[in-house]
């Protein structure tokens, strides 16, 4: 009789162990939320680096917002200042921090939005709010401000910090 006790114990041992373990390992593996706010702060981190770095090569001199949108404005332009629900119009340019040009208002056309709706990347959107009609500026987007982490199935691959040269050609209320 103590046998026919004993293999149902183990046998229940055994199966409360494997569940045990297995529960662990899922909290190993889950990713918790405090986990994707240190990665996203570090890779954060690496892009602005990056930028630093640019711009220090190239010796430029560029001022960073509280997002971390760099910008510089080439002309100040003398029209009215660009604000929210202008619908604005831009001559671009775009490149990759290497260098590499991916679209330009020449080809592509000029670029008109509604400021303030999106539908253009989060940083032109911040961006265009610092200038005027008439307006010629450089914006360096890293790419929590441009196209995040998967591109833009085009032309930008992943993770792209953009560069962005503008000119503000038309403004209207």
């Amino acid at each position: 009789m103590l046998k026919s006790l004993i293999v149902p114990f183990l046998l229940l041992l055994v199966f409360t162990s494997c569940k045990t373990q297995k529960k662990e390992r899922a909290k190993k593996q889950r990713i918790t939320t405090e986990d994707l706010i240190s990665a996203n702060r570090y890779m954060v981190g690496q892009d602005a680096a990056a930028i630093k770095s640019y711009l220090e090569r190239h010796e430029l001199d560029f001022t960073e917002t509280q997002t971390g949108l760099w910008y510089k404005i080439d002309d100040e332009g003398n029209g009215a200042l660009v604000k929210k629900g202008n619908i604005i119009r831009l001559s671009y340019d775009v490149s990759l921090l290497d260098g590499t040009r991916v679209y330009a208002s020449k080809e592509d056309g000029n670029k008109e939005f509604k400021v303030g709706q999106g539908g253009v990347e989060s940083g032109l959107e911040e961006g265009v709010l610092l200038l005027r009609k008439g307006s010629k500026a450089q914006f360096i987007m890293p790419p929590h401000l441009a196209h995040g982490l998967v591109g833009d199935d085009d032309e930008i691959p992943p993770r792209a910090t953009i560069i962005y040269h503008v000119e503000v050609l038309e403004l209207k209320e």
